[in-house]
Parts: structure tokens; sequence; C-alpha cells
């Protein structure tokens, strides 16, 4: 038996379709009211407002010294990239970055506390705001001898400033923090933590020697320039510098700031600082050695070499003369002589004992200022 569809049937079933399309429309409809106002909502929070609510929300044991230390200085802590002229292959020259590192701004008016070494040979320096903003820099002075130099820029905002501290306080073991941009601006703001693992290090660079805060906080290629802080938030060591050999971890250096700070006064006002010399060459007893030359110093330093017309000369020291004395303190390596004629001052008059032959004989040297690009004692 077939069956069939009436007209009765078939208008029943339109009607039906009508109403669930009317009904499925109506829902679809009631539902976009509510998404055109979620449109409306703000948009996602900045990075600095999740901050402000993460802390907000940070119990106090999460909220450390190290964590307000970081907040406090990291703002101040900038990126530096050092761009130098160098010829291609066909001869043209071209700008391109040979280096970046770190700085810490100290000035209201955008004086910046890097190393030497960051910005040494550059034609073109770019410093980078924690912000991601950027400025040309102008490099106001570099010292070489103690790799710190000083670099300006003109920004058209309010900068943040890094308070120093004292670090002839500093005790070993207590928290040191580094901040930087290790391995350049991608790692930007990076912090380490670590502890104050000695004072007054000695380290010999070539012709000279750095008395350094060593720290476990690691410290990378680019952190260079950055701040060293302590638990309160003070900078109190420029960074500088680390071992990398193998199998040497955790022993990196920073230049304690009560010794940057005069050096980052003089650069700023006077672009170098100016240091006395005597003008001699000199061997001590373990170089002597080292050379494979049998000799009796009597504990004092062997004048090699004179600089004619220099202080030393004047002052009536000749070559074969032996420095047993120097300003009323025995010296027996030149790094001692080093240290005491660091601590002198262009145009004193200091006295200097020697031994000539069997003779000990008193001269007055009057120290003058080092001739430029001149690494003699």
């Amino acid at each position: 038996m077939k069956h069939t569809i009436t007209k009765k049937t078939l208008s029943m079933l339109v009607a039906l379709s009508l109403s669930a399309s009317f009904l499925t429309a109506g829902c679809g409809l009631a539902s976009n009211k509510p998404a055109s106002k979620t449109e409306t909502k703000p948009a996602v929070s900045t990075q600095e407002q999740q901050t402000k609510k993460a802390e907000a929300s940070m119990s106090a044991a999460r909220n450390t010294p190290i964590v307000q230390a970081a907040k406090k200085v990291g703002p101040a802590v900038v990126g530096i990239t050092n761009k130098a002229l160098v010829r291609d292959y066909f001869n043209r020259t071209q700008l391109v970055e040979q280096g970046s590192g770190s700085g810490v701004i100290y000035s209201k008016d955008g004086l910046i506390a890097t190393n030497n070494h960051v910005v040494a040979g550059a034609q073109e320096i770019v410093v980078s705001l924690p912000d991601g903003k950027t400025y040309n820099g102008k490099v106001l002075g570099t010292d070489p001898n103690t790799d710190l130099a000083v670099v300006k820029i003109d920004a058209d905002e309010e900068l943040p400033v890094a308070e120093f501290g004292d670090s002839d306080s500093l005790m070993v073991g207590e928290p040191a923090i580094a901040i930087g941009n290790p391995l350049g601006m991608e790692f930007r703001g990076s912090v380490t933590a670590g502890v104050i693992s000695a004072l007054n290090r000695s380290l010999d660079m070539g012709e000279r020697r750095f008395r350094l805060i060593q720290t476990d906080a690691a410290i990378n290629p680019g952190n260079s320039g950055g701040a060293l802080v302590n638990a309160d938030g003070q900078v109190i060591g420029i960074n500088s510098a680390k071992i990398a050999a193998s199998g040497v971890e955790g022993i990196g250096f920073a230049i304690p700031i009560n010794e940057a700070k005069p050096i980052l006064k003089e650069l700023a006002e006077k672009g170098r600082v100016v240091r006395p010399y005597l003008g001699v060459s000199l061997l001590d007893q373990t170089l002597a050695q080292r050379l494979g030359f049998d000799l009796d110093l009597r504990g004092g330093l062997f004048v090699v070499k004179m600089f004619q017309d220099g202080p030393a000369y004047r002052g009536g020291i000749r070559p074969n003369d032996i420095i047993v004395k120097f300003n009323g303190a025995k010296v027996d390596s030149v790094a001692a002589l080093r240290d005491a004629l660091g601590k002198c001052q262009v145009g004193q008059q200091v006295p200097v004992t020697i031994l000539r032959g069997d003779e000990e004989v008193n001269k007055i040297v009057t120290l003058t200022e080092i001739p430029q690009q001149n690494s003699q004692q």
C-alpha cells in the first residue's frame, strides 16, 4: 500500500519548519547581544598592569629583597650597542655592530656608567632603555686603567636613576644581584643572584691591576657595565669581568662603586682621569725569575729604563738603581709601587729611597701627569 502525503500533512510540515527557523534565528540574535558588549570591553591588560596585579597578590615570602632590588634598579639598567666602521669585500665603508654591553643610569640628565671595553673603538653608540626606546649616546670619557666610561643621552622623558651604595661597607656572604643584558639585547634586563664571595680581589690584566669585588652571581658577556646590587637595591659595583676557563664557574668581578664614583665624576667633567707617573720601566724579583735572570734585587725594584725628562729622571734616579721605598713605604713588586703611586696626586713631591751599588740614597721626585696613551709607571 502506497503512502501518500496529503496537503494537510504537507502544510503542517512547512509550518513546523518555519517555526524552527524562527526560533533558531531568535537564539542567534539573542546570543549576539552579549557578544557586542564583550567587544566594547577594554583591551587586554598591558605588561605594566599585569605586573602591578602580580605585585598586589604577591605573598611576603615571594616578595624577597632580590625581587625588590630588581624592581628598584632594573629600570635604570640599559643596553649599549657599539657600532664601528668596517670595510666590506668591495672595500666599501659600512657601519656595523661590533658588540654590546650594559650601562647604569646614575643621573637625571642622562649620564650612564659603563665599561671602557664596551664603548672602545665606537663610531656610534646606541642606548636601549628597558621599555624598548633607543637613543644615540655620546661617550664623554673613558679610562682604560679602571675599565670605566661615561656615556650621555639626551632623552625626551624623565629617566629612572639608580642609587649608589657604599661598597666599603660590604660583607662577605651578603646577597649580590647582577642586572644586565647577557648575550645581547635579546636577554635584556636579566637578573642573577648570588653572594659577595670576596672583597679587594686584585686582578692583573696586561699592565693594569684592578681591585674588584668577587661574586658568584652569574656575569656573562653582555653583562659588562651593568649593575651589581645589594639587598637594599643600591648599586655597589659595576660588573666588569668573569673568569672564563674550563671547569671554572661562579667567579665574576665588579668594580667597587666607591672607587668608581670619583672616576665617573672626572670622566663626565673632563673626559679623562688625571694621574701621576714616574717615567721608569721596572723589574721585580718575580718577573726577573720568570725571565730567567739571576738577580739579587734586595727586596726592591730594578730600574731597567728611564724615560727622558720624566719625573724620576729629573729627580735624580738612573738606570740600574734599585727602588726600595716609595713615599715612605717599602715596595717589593711593581704592583705595590703602582698602588702607592695611585694614591698620590699630580704635583706632589714624593720621597724615594734607592740603592745605588751598596749605598742607600734618598731622592725627592715631583710627580707629573701621565702623558696621553702612556702606560709607564
